[in-house]
């Protein structure tokens, strides 16, 4: 899987507990790559950059920050930026600093969800940024346990923090989600091995031996997500992947999961992707594409 991306050996070893790193640049040239450490990246004066976190594409603004899981694909592309001031800080860590049975305690609830959402990357909000931002400008004067202590102190914000958003579709990476549900588990596993066919919330639901009512407002608590948005990104997960790692044309893999309408398989991926198929595929693969 993703033949196009270039696998990182960052210079993190293992008697550090992070690394940090502060550029100033004038673009970016780095190609599409990933790497087993966790990384949170802050991006300053680069608006109209672009950005690939899995299988989510964006043009970014003035500001961001961006928490990244590991192995997950991820790039910065100069695109339309022409600042010539960038100011980029990238902090890396092995996954073991915060390792799951640390992370299962009660007291760190809220950095679990977190953690758990940076399997598909987690944009922040700007009113979080301009109060993270200079804690992590700042960071690399802090030495020994003072840095590890503002690290996890901020990271603790983070989780509190509003408005976040989650990048790549759940599928893309074949990450396990954790649902806090058995039932909902049960339901979510059914549609991973069913996407392909039509399904409906009634089918779902009795396999969640739920009402389909019940379930259906269950699925909205639990994910955000309404049953039918839920399905979709599961679909445009598999969709993606398919665009990138296989020569099949669009309509057959759009028909291979579950879209029988290109014309709305269309739309939809231009809604949830900020792109066409076709120009996410060369965004990833730069290759000509048979529609």
């Amino acid at each position: 899987m993703f033949k196009d991306v270039i696998r990182e050996i960052t210079p993190l070893t293992q008697n550090d507990c992070f690394t940090i790193f502060s550029r100033k640049k004038t673009e970016f040239n780095f190609p599409l790559h990933s790497h087993e450490e966790i990384e949170l990246n802050l991006i300053l004066h680069a608006s109209g950059t672009k950005r690939i976190v899995g299988d989510h594409i964006e043009e970014i603004d003035d500001m961001e920050l961006v928490l990244l899981g590991s192995n997950l694909p991820h790039g910065w592309f100069t695109h339309r930026c022409k600042s010539r001031n960038i100011h980029e800080v990238t902090i890396q860590f092995q996954k073991e600093l915060f390792a799951q049975t640390f992370l299962q305690k009660n007291q760190l609830i809220y950095i679990r969800k977190l953690f758990d959402g940076a399997k598909r990357g987690v944009a922040f909000s700007r009113e979080t940024i301009e109060t993270i931002a200079p804690r992590l400008l700042a960071l690399d004067k802090k030495t020994g346990f003072d840095s590890i202590l503002e690290l996890f102190s901020i990271f603790h914000d983070l989780s509190i923090s509003r408005n976040i958003k989650m990048l790549s579709d759940t599928t893309f990476m074949k990450e396990q989600v954790s649902y806090n549900s058995r039932r909902l588990e049960r339901a979510f596993d059914y549609m991973h091995h069913h996407f392909s066919k039509e399904l409906t919330l009634k089918e779902v639901a009795k396999v969640a031996n739920m009402p389909e009512a019940s379930f259906s407002r269950f699925v909205k608590m639990h994910t955000g997500y309404t049953f039918t948005e839920s399905l979709t990104d599961i679909r445009l997960g598999h969709v993606s992947r398919l665009l990138i790692d296989t020569t099949h044309s669009i309509a057959e893999i759009a028909n291979k999961c579950g879209f029988n309408n290109m014309a709305n398989f269309n739309r939809i991926f231009k809604i949830k992707k900020g792109c066409t198929p076709k120009e996410f595929k060369k965004n990833y693969t730069g290759q000509r594409v048979f529609i």
